[in-house]
């Protein structure tokens, strides 16, 4: 069977660097080789930069980003804890789940999908929570939160409390600075503007979460204490835990010089630009964007179907005829959303044009 080139420019997966790609192909080592683990310290040093933090437990966890979520509540929650958490889209419902599962006593916030974050209510909605959540860029609606002003309020009220972001969708796409912005834990996912294939989630833990860690997680393979023993070596030596996955991680380690090399904030500045390309000219083309404007994300933009315009349709042409994937929307606005993305190596004008031609194609032959 040949393999198809597909231009993905959904949610996620994006198509990655060129740098990550390459890197995947080079000759394995083991996971305890010394040059292994030279790259693994230097990947773990590059993450930082791009956190924007000094966390020195900052790591790739082994599996996709959902499994940082899993982490963030295995190791930082226990039975009957308070943990508020903000839902304006899919991924917010998943913290609800996942936080439930680990025993939390979940107080969930409820926006309209398509709005951010309201900081005043999530702060009256328990006055001790243990753990405070949101996600930074919600992959299902396009729309970015203030979690730097989420996170500052939470702690100029409890210096105890601890501020959780998913930013999946937000690393190396926009503005990331966990210690400025004084949040505990944080992860992602590599295959979003990160530009490498989906299997690690980047993982940060700042000292006052690390000193409220769970000392016995309830999961073993997740367990931070023997991870960490592994990946920093803290114990006086790499403790074997599970085999790491090393080409991905040397994939990462690629991508994050690539990034590193353009420049963080020129990176930045490129999804700024292929975003504000992009909704300008669906709206040129007469089209309704969701997300609410002023907090729409640039490097995931959410657009209504037309009336009339059957979405999967339109997605089925972009497939075969284009070999371009979009998203369909998530939950309630399955069939009447669509998602574009350009993230990490497709955050480029050329990509732009080329989807703005090819929707306005596959809208026409929906309609014929």
């Amino acid at each position: 069977m040949a393999l198809l080139d597909r231009t993905l420019l959904g949610p996620g997966p994006s198509n990655p660097y060129p740098e990550a790609t390459a890197a995947l192909a080079a000759p394995l080592l083991g996971h305890l080789d010394p040059e292994f683990l030279r790259v693994l310290d230097e990947t773990c040093d590059r993450l930082r930069r791009v956190w924007g933090t000094h966390n020195a437990r900052t790591l790739p966890l082994s599996g996709t980003g959902s499994i940082g979520m899993e982490a963030a509540f295995a190791n930082f929650v226990r039975h009957g804890d308070v943990v508020v958490v903000a839902v304006n889209g899919l991924f917010g419902e998943r913290m609800v789940d996942v936080a439930g599962r680990y025993g939390a006593n979940v107080v969930r916030v409820d926006h309209d999908w398509g709005t951010p974050v309201d900081v005043e209510r999530v702060l009256a909605a328990h006055p001790e929570p243990s753990l405070v959540a949101a996600v930074h860029a919600e992959t299902s609606t396009g729309v970015l939160s203030d979690v730097r002003a989420l996170s500052l309020a939470v702690h100029k009220r409890d210096e105890r409390a601890l501020v959780l972001a998913d930013c999946v969708t937000s690393l190396a796409g926009i503005e990331v600075a966990i210690d400025a912005w004084d949040v505990d834990l944080a992860y992602s996912g590599t295959q979003k503007c990160l530009g490498v294939a989906p299997g690690l989630a980047p993982f940060t833990v700042s000292p006052r979460a690390w000193d409220r860690r769970v000392q016995r997680p309830p999961t073993w393979y997740l367990d931070l204490n023997l991870i960490g023993a592994y990946v920093d070596g803290t114990n006086g030596g790499r403790t074997y835990h599970h085999t790491a996955p090393v080409a991905m991680i040397a994939s990462l380690h690629a991508a994050l010089g690539r990034v590193l090399d353009e420049g963080l904030e020129q990176v930045w500045t490129r999804h700024h630009a292929a975003g504000t390309l992009l909704q300008q000219g669906l709206r040129d083309q007469g089209l309704e964007l969701f997300a609410a404007d002023g907090h729409r994300l640039p490097e995931l933009t959410t657009v209504r179907v037309p009336a009339g315009v059957d979405s999967a349709r339109v997605r089925q042409i972009l497939l075969t005829e284009y070999g371009i994937e979009i998203g369909a929307g998530a939950g309630a606005f399955a069939s009447s959303v669509w998602r574009i993305g350009l993230m990490g190596h497709n955050a480029r004008p050329d990509r732009v044009e080329l989807v703005l031609a090819a929707l306005r194609a596959a809208i026409a032959k929906a309609k014929a």
